[in-house]
């Protein structure tokens, strides 16, 4: 009996890997995607190397240039060349996009796990914080967030995980309260195993699925939600370039030359649907609702 309850249940037998790998495969426009993701972590890792110009260098001889050999995406109206602040914008705009939520999972799945399981006083309270929190809607709590702790990187990191936090919280209780009546989960506490050695073997395992579906879908949801609060003057300052606020210098000179904008705007586009698509493809093998048993 004791062997039977220690035992952890698995998701799935077969590598989940292999699974996405072998989703991502039957769909070619999935494999595109996922190829332009790559190229864009890539190029947002190696910015240093690869953008041609410093990204905040100011000329005056260089206002509103159209698009050349030597600014392939033009100037914007203090000279800056377009295409290295677009770079630079993809490091800061991912950096935050991908770390917020990440965050954020851990910090609801560690409150959801807690209210699902022990219930009580700690379910009660814990539900309705979440509760309150869901009564905004992101972006209103990410500016309410934002004017009351500024908007440095690690300010808007906050901003997004107490945004995203409510909705993995939610998901993780909805998951464990399921998982309290599975029978391996009733035989291990009727054999005495501690509360903490059954959430790591058998809560957390077999919620994690979901928490990763939600977590790569909202990735581009904050990439978007930061590019929102950046474009508004919340998130990243000038002269630090980043996807939205290259949007909202483009909007004051659009004018003058309307490449930022453009550049910017098809860069969050590209990018938030590339992250749709691959995190279409890990839901479908994820999913306990779509993944084939």
């Amino acid at each position: 009996m004791s062997a039977v309850a220690e035992k952890p249940a698995r998701m799935d037998d077969n590598g989940l890997i292999v699974q996405l790998w072998a989703a991502i495969r039957r769909e070619p426009i999935t494999q595109f995607f996922l190829f332009i993701l790559i190229i864009i972590m890539v190029v947002a890792a190696f910015a240093d190397f690869i953008a041609p110009y410093n990204p905040v260098q100011q000329s005056l001889l260089r206002l509103n240039q159209m698009p050349s050999a030597d600014h392939w995406l033009g100037t914007d109206h203090y000279g800056r060349d377009v295409l290295s602040r677009i770079i630079y914008g993809a490091r800061n705009s991912l950096l935050i996009g991908i770390i917020s939520p990440i965050i954020a999972a851990v910090v609801g799945t560690f409150l959801g796990v807690v209210a699902g399981y022990f219930g009580g006083w700690a379910d009660r309270l814990i539900s309705r914080v979440v509760d309150l929190l869901l009564a905004f809607p992101a972006l209103l709590l990410g500016i309410l967030v934002a004017a009351a702790l500024g908007s440095g990187f690690w300010d808007m990191v906050a901003v997004l995980t107490v945004a995203f936090a409510p909705q993995f919280a939610r998901i993780a209780r909805a998951s464990t309260l399921a998982m309290r009546s599975e029978p391996f989960v009733e035989a291990a506490v009727s054999c005495g195993v501690g509360p903490l050695r059954i959430i790591a073997r058998h809560i957390l395992p077999n919620i994690s699925g979901s928490i990763v579906v939600v977590l790569t879908l909202w990735i581009a949801t904050a990439i978007r939600l930061e590019a929102t609060l950046s474009f508004l003057g919340l998130g990243t300052q000038a002269p630090n370039p980043s996807w939205g606020n290259i949007i909202r210098d483009g909007l004051n000179n659009i004018f003058g030359s309307s490449w930022p904008i453009i550049a910017a705007g098809a860069a969050i586009t590209l990018t938030v649907l590339a992250f749709n698509m691959v995190g279409d493809a890990v839901r479908d093998v994820l999913d306990p609702e779509t993944r084939d048993d």
